[in-house]
C-alpha cells in the first residue's frame, strides 16, 4: 500500500468520527495529507473514546457539522480547499435505517448530493470517492457474486438509500464531470470489521461485548452469507481508486470492494472463528428476535477491482478476527491504541 500521493495533499474525509472513518484519518495523517475532517459526533460513547485514545483529532482540521446542512457543508468545504474528497458519512445500520428511514435517506441520499454540489462548485477539486456499499444491487440470493453492471435495487431503506446514492453521483459525473476535470467514482463495500467498531447490531462488536461480559453470544442469523473483510482492505482500495483515477481518469466508475469467495462464510461460521480467537469458552446461540427483513445471501464479484488495479487481499477471513480480537483485547486491557493501531496498519503494508 503505497500512499506517497497522498503526502502534502489536502483531503475532505467526511465520516472521520465513525469506524472507517477513524481509520481512514490516521492512515491519512502517516501519510502526510493535509487533513479536514466533517461529520457529526461519534455515534457511539466507545467511538467517542477511541477518537480520544488514539489521538487523530488534534492532528487534523476537525470539523462538527451535519452533511445535510448544505450552507454549513459548503463552508467547511470552501475553507478547506480539498484536492481529494472522500465521502464516508452516512447513517450505516440496516436495522437503524427501519426505524428511522426518513433520516437514513436524508443522511445518505440528500447528504451525498449536497457532498457532490461541493465538488461541483469547487475549483480545487481533483479526485472524489463516494462509499456506498456492496448492498446496492437487486439481491437474488443466488450464489454468485454482483458485478458493477447489475441492477441497482436495495430493498431496505439504508440499500435503497445507497442505491440512490450511486444514481445521484452517475448523474452528477455525467451532467458536470464529463470533461474529466473531477474525477468522480464509488466503492462498493462489504461488510467491514476490525478494532473500534462499537455500533449496535453488527455481529463482531455484539460479539466482543458479550464476550467481554462472558455471556453466550446471540446471533439472529446464522446462515446468512456476507463478504467479510478486515477494515484495512477497502480502505487502501479507496485510497488508491482516488489517487490513480487522478492520473488514468478512464478508471473512474463504480467499484465493487469485496473480499475473495473463500471470505465470503456464514454468520455461524464468522461466529466460530471469533471463538476460537477469543478463547476463554467463549461461544455461540441461535436467537431469532423476529426482526425485519435482511439478506441471506450476498457475494460480490471484485474481478474488475483484481484486474484494473491488481488487487489481491492481504488478510483474509481468520486473520480479520484474529486482528479485530487483538485490538479488543488490547482495548479492554486500556493499553495505547494508538501504539496497536498503528502496529496493526504496519504488519498490513507488510503483505
Amino acid at each position: 500500500m503505497n500512499l506517497n500521493f497522498y503526502k502534502g495533499k489536502r483531503v475532505f474525509l467526511t465520516g472521520h468520527t465513525g469506524f472507517k472513518g477513524m481509520w481512514l484519518s490516521l492512515l491519512l495523517l502517516q501519510a502526510g495529507a493535509e487533513v479536514t475532517g466533517y461529520a457529526l459526533d461519534a455515534p457511539t460513547e466507545g467511538g467517542t473514546e477511541a477518537l480520544q485514545r488514539l489521538g487523530i483529532l488534534k492532528e487534523m482540521r476537525d470539523i462538527r457539522g451535519d452533511v445535510r446542512d448544505l450552507s454549513a457543508l459548503s463552508r467547511a468545504f470552501d475553507e478547506a480547499k480539498p484536492e481529494i474528497v472522500l465521502h464516508l458519512a452516512a447513517q450505516p445500520i440496516v436495522r437503524e435505517s427501519y426505524r428511522q428511514p426518513v433520516d437514513t435517506f436524508a443522511a445518505n441520499v440528500i447528504g451525498t448530493v449536497n457532498l457532490l454540489e461541493c465538488v461541483r462548485m469547487s475549483d480545487t477539486v481533483q479526485s472524489a470517492l463516494v462509499v456506498t456499499t456492496d448492498k446496492v444491487y437487486e439481491n437474488k440470493e443466488w450464489a454468485w457474486g454482483y458485478r458493477e453492471n447489475e441492477p441497482l435495487m436495495g430493498y431496505d431503506p439504508y440499500s435503497a438509500s445507497k442505491s440512490c446514492a450511486e444514481l445521484a453521483v452517475y448523474s452528477y459525473r455525467q451532467s458536470f464531470f464529463a470533461d474529466g476535470g473531477v474525477c468522480l467514482s464509488t466503492a462498493r463495500a462489504g461488510n467491514v470489521i476490525g478494532g473500534g467498531d462499537f455500533a449496535p447490531d453488527r455481529i463482531i462488536p455484539d460479539c466482543i461485548r458479550a464476550a467481554v461480559r462472558g455471556a453466550v453470544i446471540d446471533i439472529r442469523n446464522p446462515h446468512s452469507t456476507r463478504p467479510y473483510q478486515h477494515v484495512l482492505e477497502p480502505l487502501s482500495v479507496y485510497l488508491t481508486i482516488a489517487a490513480q483515477q487522478t492520473e488514468n481518469p478512464r478508471l473512474v466508475g463504480a467499484w465493487n470492494v469485496g473480499p475473495d469467495d473463500a471470505d465470503c462464510v456464514t454468520t455461524g461460521a464468522l461466529a466460530d472463528i471469533f471463538c476460537r480467537a477469543w478463547g476463554a469458552g467463549a461461544r455461540w446461540q441461535t436467537h431469532a428476535d423476529g426482526g425485519p427483513h435482511e439478506a441471506h445471501f450476498l457475494k460480490l464479484d471484485c474481478s474488475k477491482l483484481k484486474a484494473e488495479l491488481g488487487w489481491q487481499p492481504r488478510w483474509h477471513i481468520r486473520e480479520a478476527v484474529e486482528k479485530t480480537v487483538e485490538w479488543a483485547k488490547a482495548w479492554e486491557a486500556g493499553a495505547d491504541m494508538r501504539a496497536v493501531t498503528e502496529q496493526q496498519i504496519a504488519e498490513f503494508k507488510r503483505f
